[in-house]
Order: structure tokens, then sequence, then C-alpha cells
């Protein structure tokens, strides 16, 4: 039972008296608190102000069941949220408060919502009498979030928690993942709770009902089109890790002697040097995937949505296949690429469903046509990338070298630009969910703080982080939070003192006029330094060996900046507009 001290108003002699509070009568921000615990939420990522601190004040007597985690700037946290999401398969959770608080939040929440990743990003809100008056960092964040969430509401009433902050995380978890925000006025965080508290985890919502087991007719049209293909062809993208599927793909695979490609977030899903695995799609993705889409006859798409960057144009883009789409997001079937046979659910249900269906096949004729590609790519690109006769060190030596050193088991978590692209082309995966980065948003300065997040998740992996010297200076500040945390990250930062792929398409499309791309960089060992973080410059090719031990033996988080080549390209490349068949190797 809580006691609550009450003092007379006239007679001050009196001694005070204690009233009885029953004890399911909680504020609204004990209420959360609860609600998270029942959630199983061990982490937060945050940044306390003054419309969530009655919340902060909850948590502070909840610090043995929640490890909440003080980043530098809210973005970071949503980024920390992601990659914590990405390696757990769980919501990342996100406290902040109002008005910048949660408008600072914003580039993370589009950033999942476009990659699939669930968030529960709860913030503060101005009190309910002071709505729509301008009050003190009052922001409509409701009207702001809704086109890039799953999901938003805004708490008035403290009774209103246990079942909202339930349906939050059934939402944000089911079905094709994705981030929600609970929007909290600050009168619900204090307000007493007027029925007793009772927190029940959402089961389901009638208005929105994901369909995980496919339907059967579904399952036997797909199948009809596998077993009766001469060139099928698998595109294996994120829904594969999400839905914990990789284990089902390589028996789907290995079963039908089917080539299998991967999208940029479905690297890992399969190990790259699996028989069957032919390389990534895309814009940079490997020469052989890119061209041979054009001579498959049936498209086995799992969990990936026919994105741009895969596609090219996409009125050119395998006309002559028949296209099996397994999906779980029914709006993403014939949206851009038309189905001829959908199947409407989880990936992981559907190839369990499927491979009773399909028969067993050898296609290693059709895959060895992959091969002569790749014998294209490495006399092309590869070999000539890693033969270390330039004077000054290339992108693809370093994540070549890390890749060997690391076993092919660590987390990669990239930026955006031309070191995320080599760092898909170089490094090879041997383990499943070893890749997280920034996909549909491109968002730099995603990596430092999605890092932090994944090493959170993940204590026991190797986490490192490929970050473009652009992109380190976006939310560089998180290497306070890192150090604070004593969390083992790896950073390594390529340096060329350019926005490197904005200068590329300059050089290629734009005659060379390098417009505001060039950047005069800080010393970034030193600003590490300051943090608290070790760290050293790599400037030869001789050294480079040594300084990736150095940073990977080191206990503690690490920086490694590694000057290299000013004016590297990324190849091979698909332009802008064209067709995959047109991807260029120079």
């Amino acid at each position: 039972m809580q006691a609550i001290s009450v003092m007379p108003e006239l007679e001050s002699t009196v001694e005070p008296q204690e009233v009885m509070v029953p004890p399911q009568l909680l504020s609204g921000s004990q209420a959360l608190m609860e609600s998270l615990v029942a959630e199983g939420v061990d982490t937060i990522f945050g940044y306390p102000g003054g419309a969530i601190m009655p919340v902060y004040d909850a948590l502070y007597d909840f610090q043995e069941q929640i490890n909440h985690i003080l980043v530098r700037h809210e973005q970071g946290a949503g980024h920390a949220a992601q990659g914590y999401a990405r390696m757990q398969g769980r919501a990342g959770v996100c406290l902040v408060t109002s008005g910048p608080g949660a408008t600072n939040l914003v580039t993370a929440i589009a950033d999942a919502q476009i990659d699939s990743t669930p968030l529960v990003c709860i913030v503060g809100q101005v009190a309910k009498k002071l709505l729509g008056t301008d009050a003190f960092q009052e922001a409509d964040v409701m009207g702001v979030t809704m086109p890039i969430t799953k999901w938003n509401y805004q708490i008035t009433s403290a009774d209103e928690v246990p079942e909202i902050i339930a349906k939050a995380f059934y939402i944000a978890q089911a079905g094709r993942p994705g981030p929600v925000l609970i929007d909290m006025t600050k009168s619900a965080q204090i307000e007493l709770m007027t029925r007793p508290y009772v927190y029940e985890k959402c089961q389901n919502i009638i208005s929105y009902r994901p369909r995980l087991a496919p339907k059967m007719e579904q399952l036997e049209a797909a199948a009809k089109l596998i077993n009766e293909a001469k060139r099928p062809y698998i595109f294996a993208g994120h829904g594969v890790q999400i839905s914990k599927a990789e284990t089902d793909l390589l028996a789907f695979a290995e079963k039908t002697g089917i080539p299998v490609a991967t999208t940029l977030l479905g690297q890992s899903t399969i190990p790259t040097n699996h028989p069957n695995h032919v390389g990534w799609l895309g814009m940079h993705g490997n020469y052989g995937p890119n061209v041979l889409t054009d001579q498959a006859d049936v498209i086995i798409a799992i969990g990936m949505r026919f994105d741009d960057r895969v596609t090219g144009d996409a009125s050119k883009f395998i006309r002559q296949a028949k296209v099996v789409h397994i999906e779980i997001d029914p709006s993403e079937i014939d949206k851009i690429i038309k189905a001829h046979a959908p199947v409407v659910g989880d990936a992981k249900e559907v190839l369990k469903a499927l491979l009773p269906l399909v028969d067993k096949n050898d296609h290693t004729i059709w895959r060895n046509e992959f091969r002569k590609y790749d014998l294209i790519e490495n006399e092309t690109i590869t070999t000539p990338e890693l033969s270390g006769d330039t004077e000054k060190i290339k992108m693809a030596e370093v994540i070549d070298l890390l890749s060997r050193k690391t076993n092919g088991e660590a987390v990669l978590v990239t930026d955006v630009g031309q070191h995320q692209m080599m760092a898909s082309r170089y490094y090879q995966f041997r383990r499943k969910n070893s890749l997280v980065t920034s996909g549909g948003m491109g968002t730099m300065g995603f990596a430092l703080p999605a890092a932090f997040g994944a090493q959170v998740a993940a204590p026991d992996r190797q986490v490192v982080a490929i970050i473009g010297d652009g992109c380190f200076q976006m939310t560089l500040q998180e290497l306070g939070t890192i150090v604070q945390n004593k969390q083992p990250v790896k950073a390594i930062i390529l340096n060329n003192n350019f926005l490197g792929m904005v200068r590329q398409w300059q050089q290629l499309f734009h005659s060379r006029r390098y417009s505001f791309v060039e950047l005069q960089n800080p010393n970034f060992v030193m600003i590490a330094k300051g943090f608290g973080m070790e760290g050293h410059t790599c400037n030869e090719r001789k050294t480079l060996s040594d300084s990736l031990d150095q940073m990977l033996a080191h206990d503690g988080p690490y920086l490694l900046e590694v000057i290299v080549e000013k004016e590297e390209n990324v190849f091979p490349m698909v332009p802008a507009g064209a067709s995959v068949a047109q991807i260029r190797l120079k």
C-alpha cells in the first residue's frame, strides 16, 4: 500500500495523517513502465526533457528491470533502436520529449518504416488542456508521423495506457514490422488511473490481422510454375531475415537447385560460399545476377518489394518471366511488378509449406551461367581493385581484408554511399543476420548509432561499423554514448575527403562538375580520443593489416580511420533510368 502524507490546511500543529492508496491506482507514467516490463522490454534508448519528465521519474524505480541508454541526439536513439531491433528480431524502444525531441526522431522513424524495422517510439506531449495552443515545445507529432508509421496514437488519459501500449507492440511486430509512435500528454503521465491496472498482451486486432499461413491454392499455383521452370531464379529479400527463414530458404534452394541472389538488405540470408548463391541484385550489385534476370523464365521473389534500386527501369524488368511473389504485405503484390502466382504469408510459413510441393531438381547448367559473368566481373573489376598497385589504399582492399580477418562472421553495420556498396561487394558473409544497413531511406549518419544498438542487442558478436567521412559527421556525437556504455563497437572510417557517391555521379553524368562535394575534414581520431575512445589513422597499405588487427584486438570501442583513394568509383553500376541489362562495368 502506498502512503501519502496529508497536512490539514488550518491546524498546522496536527500531526500528518496517512491516507492509504490502493496499489492498483498508478500514475500514467507508472502504468507505462509496468506495461513495458510486461512486454519484455529490457532496453530503452532515450533523451529526457520537460514533457516526458514524469515518465523518466517513474523509470528511476525500474532501473533493475530496464536499461535506459542516454544517447546524445534523438535521431541517435532511433537508429540505435533500429540496430537493436534488427539483431533481436523484436521492437526497439525509444523515449524522447515533445517538440524538437520528437521531430529529431522523425528521420529514424521514416527509415524504420521503409526498411520494415519494428520500433515503439514513446514521445512526450504538452498537457491535454494546452493542445493546440502553440504551447512551449508543442508540435503536431501525430500529423508529422502519420505517413511514416504503421500506427500512431495520442494518449490523453492514464486509463488508456495498458491497452494502447499492448496494441503498439502488437502492431509494430505483427505481419510486416514497422514503427509505431505513441504521443503521451503530460497530464496523462501524472494522472492516476481511474480503474484497476490490467495489462494483457494484444493477441490480435479485428482491423489488423496479417495472414501468416498461405492459402493452399496459392501454394499449388506457385509450385506448378516452379516445377515447370527451366531457368528459375530466387530473389531473397529482407523478409527472409525478418521471418527467420534462412534455414528454410536453404532447404528450398538445395532441393530445387535454384540459384539465389539477394537484395541489399537480404545479404547474409545465405552464405556467400554456398553453391546456390550467385551474388546480389541492384544498382551496384553483381554483374551476372543483374544481367541474367532477363534470361530467367520464373522469378521467385521472397520477402522483397521490387525497389527501384533492384529493378532499374521497371517497365523493362523481367518482362519475359513469370513471377512468384511471396510477401506478407498484400499491398506490395502487383504494386510494381505483376505477380503471376502471388503467395501472401510469412516467408517462413510459406517456404515450409511449399517445400513438399516442389520437385527435387538440378539446375547446375543454369547456375553455371552466372559463373561465366563472375569471371568477367572478376577480371574487369574485382582483381584490379584488390591488386594493391595504386598509391592510395582502395576501399575494396579494406573490406576484403576485414572479411578474411573476421572469417565473414562479424556483424557489419554500414552507412550510406560508396563504402556501403563496397562493404556489400567484398564482405563474404558466412553467418546469418550479419548486415545492418539503411536501404530504402538511404540515411547518412545511420551506422554509428545503429552499430551501438546492434552491439547492445548482440553482446556476443563482433560488430564493425563501416562509415564514410561525410556520414560520420552526421552523428559522431554518439561516440559519447558508445564510450559511456562501454560497448566494444569497432568503427572504420573510409576517408576520401569527398561525398563519394555524389561525386561519382557528378563525374559520370555531369562532366566532372564537382559541385559542393569536397570535404575539409577534422581530425577524426582526435575527436574520438576527446570522447575517450582509442583509435588511429592508417594511410599506407603496408600498415593496413596490422591496423585492422590492432582494432579488432582492442578491448573496448575503437576508431580506425583509413585514408583511401580519393576518386575511386563503385562498379558495376546500373545508371538511373536504365534497365538492369544496361549495367556498366566501368
